[in-house]
């Protein structure tokens, strides 16, 4: 395909690697942070010292924090920034956009209130422009490693697939496509839950019976939620959902899992959150969709659970005892059978 210009908005770990990942495959590329200081450091050292440390940089790839000259000129405009930023960097960068232009959405999480997700913030505060998100198992330190790797981009536009396809897909990354944007985006938030709870039971010693059983009933309250909200369940199967939820629930990489982890072995959920120095998404869907459950009245005991350990100081082994104790439902809710 011919060289394109992107932009990345956001100098986190996800938005450096997938930066690069697009400089090495030739295209103009540029990576705006909001810290102009550590911008211009970036930019020198070809290294983003705070989130990827030790991993040099593309050359073809201009750091700034310069809106307009990041995202004036560019055919497609990814954007990487914490789910309670996203809004507002899509409104300052609205301004600079091209008509007809790929917009982005990587980021994993729910905007509370309205029970928004990025791609329907893209859609609030966006005209004329083309939306998909890009969302899997994807830890940014294996990336710029050249580790295998899958991810899925999701739009209902094929046009926007295809060039996704060919602008990130390389050696060693590989994207798959899915027209279930929503259930994509939904999959990538709700995942961040169980990533917490799997950390707890890490720290509190359990074995590899329990991390299986916590996999796939995660996976089942999940799907469950899904299907309520008009998600298309089986989308939970691919690597947007199990994938994922594999990846973040079985690794300390994950900042979520870390959080469990720390909280279980008897830290505050302040503590917590504050000795990782980096956004844990988790912990505010936590909030966000254990208000929605409620509203519609969906069965999710182990989100029910976590909810009561990190807001309502609930005993972590009550919870585990009545989470065993509690209703033995079906194993696979959405077999197709009616």
């Amino acid at each position: 395909m011919k060289e394109l210009t992107i932009a990345v908005l956001g100098g986190g770990s996800f938005g450096t690697a997938i930066a690069n990942i697009i400089a090495l495959n030739g295209h103009s590329t540029f990576l705006w942070m909001r810290d102009a200081e550590r911008a211009k450091r970036s930019q020198n050292e070809r290294e983003n010292h705070e989130y990827l440390p030790g991993y040099k940089l593309s050359d073809n790839l201009v750091i700034t924090a310069d809106l307009d000259q990041a995202v004036a000129q560019s055919d497609v405009v990814f954007i990487s920034v914490p789910s309670k930023s996203f809004r507002e960097v899509t409104r300052k960068a609205a301004q600079y956009l091209q008509a007809n232009v790929i917009v982005i959405s990587t980021t994993k999480g729910i905007e509370p209130g309205g029970f928004t997700l990025m791609g329907e913030v893209l859609e609030q505060e966006l005209d004329d422009v083309r939306i998909g998100v890009v969302s899997g198992p994807n830890f940014a330190k294996e990336i710029v490693q050249q580790q295998q790797t899958g991810s899925v981009i999701a739009s209902s536009d094929p046009g926007v697939v295809k060039c996704l396809q060919q602008v990130l897909c390389s050696s060693s990354f590989r994207l798959y496509s899915n027209d279930d944007r929503y259930g994509v985006e939904l999959a990538g938030a709700l995942k961040n839950i169980y990533a917490i709870v799997c950390g707890f039971a890490d720290a509190l010693g359990s074995g590899k019976n329990t991390q299986a059983m916590l996999l796939t009933r995660s996976l089942a309250e999940m799907g469950r939620f899904a299907q309520e909200l008009g998600a298309n369940p089986m989308t939970f199967l691919g690597l947007a959902g199990v994938g994922d939820l594999i990846l973040t629930c079985t690794s300390d990489l994950s900042r979520n899992f870390r959080v469990g982890q720390a909280i279980g072995r008897g830290k505050s959920l302040e503590e917590a959150v504050a000795a990782l120095g980096q956004v844990a998404e988790g912990v505010n869907t936590v909030r966000t969709v254990k208000q929605k459950a409620d509203e519609l009245g969906v069965y999710m005991p182990l989100l029910t659970g976590l909810y009561g350990v990190l807001f309502e100081q609930s005993e972590l082994t009550a919870v585990i005892e009545g989470l065993m104790m509690g209703e033995q439902n079906t194993d696979v809710e959405y077999s197709g059978k009616s």
